[in-house]
């Protein structure tokens, strides 16, 4: 998307630069927070959101910016600072989707409630979205991307993240000619049963949460991350959970590995793989036939064919972000959107066994792990989104690596996501 950069030199030219609010001030939050302000010229930070005010003008304050009066708390202060060109910080998020000046807001809140309030204040208040959250759009995703949809607005991943790079690589793909068959992500580390406890000194090392950290490696972001890619192509999973094979070899050498009518009689499917090199990144595995076409890719160093593998050995989130705003609200363009409706769900495993009475904990802890199930099966079998999971209360015992259903659970009080989540079963499938 190198057109994104003579867009904001434009606006820069213009003496009107992109106002961009972020929500979160965390690992990531706070590293596209510095992006923003040190590194993107036509774009300017329009507000900050946290629950942690003061985190994120201790992060400012580094950038050089001062801190006289930059926390707010009415409307007319955030505006205020906004025109004179200082980024104000709030806990009140719905404050920030209130500006006026404010024309795209980044969630890097790694909430799913949260982004759930922030998404339908966006909507509201006619803001474009980026999230930095797949939890919260491949659970309910499809309801929030209809009704953004309704009001002209852009609901969408973001790049730099493993599902806006495979779609940057889908598209490249397609213009070429050729036929994607497979989008797949690239993993150094896949167990189902780690734990905060195991994954600790990992996350202590990065200054990062360790149950975030653990969903890295027990497979649910992974399952996330591609259920936005099918969510976004109609590509479905052959298999629950995805194939999800071992490989030491090179990328490119993947296209060995599958099946070509396998492939074929599927029309696309998303997978990842652990352990190739280069990585960490992404991939996509299309097919050319003609031999005419099959000639010059061979010559270009593509291989024999008919399967060819093109690949990105990296995805810098905390850089991308900001690009992707500018794309949607520059040029009205979705890096990953659930354009599909619900193709693919992450359904609830349990990690260990599991009594009746105990209390699901949140992601990446100590009792569920997340895998991909074709949402059509997921509705039939009932079974429980993660992103649904936490809080619920086990009515019978359930084994180990057993998919929780909903009727294995007392689902807490109602809250917003399950209450979106309810519109879009019945949007989607209520035909059924």
């Amino acid at each position: 998307m190198i057109i994104v950069d003579t867009a904001l030199r434009r606006r820069q030219e213009n003496g009107n630069p992109l106002k961009v609010g972020v929500v979160g001030c965390g690992f990531l939050g706070g590293a596209v927070i510095r992006q923003i302000v040190e590194r993107m010229p036509g774009m300017q930070l329009a507000g900050v959101a946290t629950r942690t005010p003061s985190r994120a003008i201790d992060l400012l304050a580094g950038t050089g910016i001062s801190t006289d009066g930059l926390e707010v708390g009415t409307l007319s202060q955030l505006n205020d600072r906004i025109r004179r060109g200082l980024p104000p910080v709030t806990g009140d998020v719905n404050l920030l989707c209130q500006a006026e000046a404010v024309e795209v807001i980044i969630d890097a809140s790694g909430s799913i409630e949260t982004g759930a309030e922030i998404a339908l204040a966006c909507i509201e208040n006619s803001k474009h979205l980026i999230l930095v959250n797949a939890e919260l759009d491949a659970t309910v995703g499809p309801i929030l991307y209809r009704k953004a949809s309704e009001q002209g607005l852009v609901f969408t991943g973001t790049d730099g993240d493993q599902p806006g790079t495979q779609m940057n690589l889908l598209r490249f793909v397609r213009m070429a000619g050729m036929k994607p068959l497979v989008a797949g992500n690239i993993k150094g580390l896949q167990d189902h049963y780690r734990t905060p406890e195991t994954q600790k000194a990992f996350a202590t090392e990065w200054g990062q949460n360790p149950w975030m950290v653990t969903s890295f490696a027990d497979g649910t972001k992974i399952s996330f991350e591609q259920a936005l890619v099918a969510n976004a192509t109609g590509f479905t999973v052959s298999q629950r959970g995805m194939i999800g094979m071992a490989y030491k070899g090179h990328v490119d050498e993947l296209t060995t590995r599958y099946d070509l009518e396998f492939l074929q009689r599927h029309d696309g499917i998303i997978d990842y793989v652990v352990g190739p090199h280069p990585g960490p990144g992404v991939y996509v595995i299309a097919i050319e036939e003609d031999p005419r076409r099959q000639h010059y890719l061979k010559y270009f160093k593509m291989g024999e064919g008919p399967l060819y593998c093109f690949y990105t050995p990296y995805h810098l989130c905390h850089l991308e972000a900001p690009i992707s705003a500018a794309r949607a609200a520059l040029l009205g363009d979705e890096v990953v959107s659930p354009s599909h409706g619900p193709v693919v769900d992450v359904i609830t495993v349990a990690k260990k066994d599991l009594a009746e009475g105990e209390t699901l904990d949140p992601i990446g802890g100590f009792m569920t792990y997340g895998v991909c199930e074709n949402s059509d099966i997921a509705h039939r079998d009932r079974l429980l989104p993660i992103g649904l999971a936490q809080g619920c209360r086990i009515r019978r015992d359930i084994a180990r690596d057993q998919s929780i259903t909903w009727d294995d659970v007392e689902v807490p009080s109602d809250s917003l996501v399950l209450q979106l989540r309810r519109q879009q079963d019945e949007l989607f499938f209520s035909r059924h």
